[in-house]
């Protein structure tokens, strides 16, 4: 049989799965907030999460042998990381900050591969997770962001979750994209049950009367984020190599910041966008640097 290589080019289609999986990640930043501000932190992550259970709910499957790292991915990503990034955005006002800080995703997994699975980096990859983190380090400083220490704290936290998930997701290749999603929103429905319900009773009780605009913000960012977005990563990484697919991630936290910035009415200061373009050009080299030193042999 005839094997069909990933190619590296990308055709117009792929420029538009793209294109809307960018869109869908840059504008939830805003949907998120908005969720929360509308309904509350406990109680929007909930709903998010059951609503992803029941669009996902048709590929939810029992895989032998898979079951454990889906559980852990489901209370990881479905429960903890939604903690730490709801109560961040009902904590914070400045929420362009906060999508620049949501980058230290990237040098944190790097971070934990070197770590758990004993992956060599180079001092150009070494270089660009310094970057990233002064960039973040900068933005403290911004008097427009100072009020967002705590914020910015639980994004940090959100996104060593998101890492720790990440090695998860690589010991979970194979398994559809709405499988281990189904599986995400099944235990995140079920961890944050609870959870609503002491901390936020009064909002639970009144479930009925959330507004339809309101279960709208939520609505976009479980099927915009969730099911569309990664769902188009899915797509683009089984026809093109990573080396291509990844840099167009890049866009999503442009998107977030002028969507914020222009939805919430927040600053961007002149620190603000020294800071932002530090961490892009350290999670640039991170990301560029990966996949080129991969394929060309050399060390990382």
């Amino acid at each position: 049989m005839t094997s069909h290589p990933a190619s590296a080019k990308l055709t117009g289609t792929d420029l538009l799965i793209a294109a809307v999986m960018v869109l869908m990640w840059g504008l939830n930043l805003v949907a998120v907030k908005e969720g929360v501000d509308r309904v509350s932190p406990m109680t929007a992550a909930l709903i998010r999460q059951f609503m992803v259970l029941i669009i996902c709910l048709p590929m939810l499957r029992v895989l032998p042998g898979r079951m454990r790292d889906l559980i852990a991915l489901g209370v990881l990503s479905g429960v903890l990381f939604y903690i730490f990034t709801n109560l961040s955005m009902a904590v914070s006002t400045n929420i362009s900050a906060l999508a620049i800080a949501g980058q230290l995703g990237v040098p944190f997994a790097l971070a934990l591969a070197v770590i758990f699975q004993g992956e060599r980096i180079h001092i150009i990859r070494i270089t660009g997770m310094v970057l990233a983190f002064l960039g973040v380090a900068l933005i403290v400083f911004d008097p427009s962001a100072g009020n967002e220490k705590i914020g910015l704290m639980l994004t940090a936290a959100a996104s060593l979750v998101w890492a720790i998930c990440s090695l998860f997701q690589r010991r979970l290749i194979g398994v559809p994209v709405l499988t281990i999603y189904a599986w995400v929103g099944l235990c995140g429905t079920l961890g944050l049950l609870p959870i609503a319900l002491i901390a936020e009773p009064e909002q639970m009780a009144h479930l009925p009367d959330i507004p339809l605009s309101s279960f709208g913000w939520l609505l976009f960012s479980a099927a915009g984020s969730t099911v569309i977005g990664q769902g188009a990563m899915s797509l683009l990484l089984q026809r093109h190599p990573v080396t291509t697919v990844m840099p167009l991630t890049l866009l999503t936290p442009v998107i977030s910041v002028i969507a914020a910035s222009f939805w919430f009415g927040t600053p961007l200061t002149p620190v603000m966008i020294v800071g932002g373009l530090i961490v892009m050009t350290g999670i640039a080299i991170v990301t560029l640097r990966t996949p080129w030193a991969k394929d060309a042999g050399l060390a990382k």
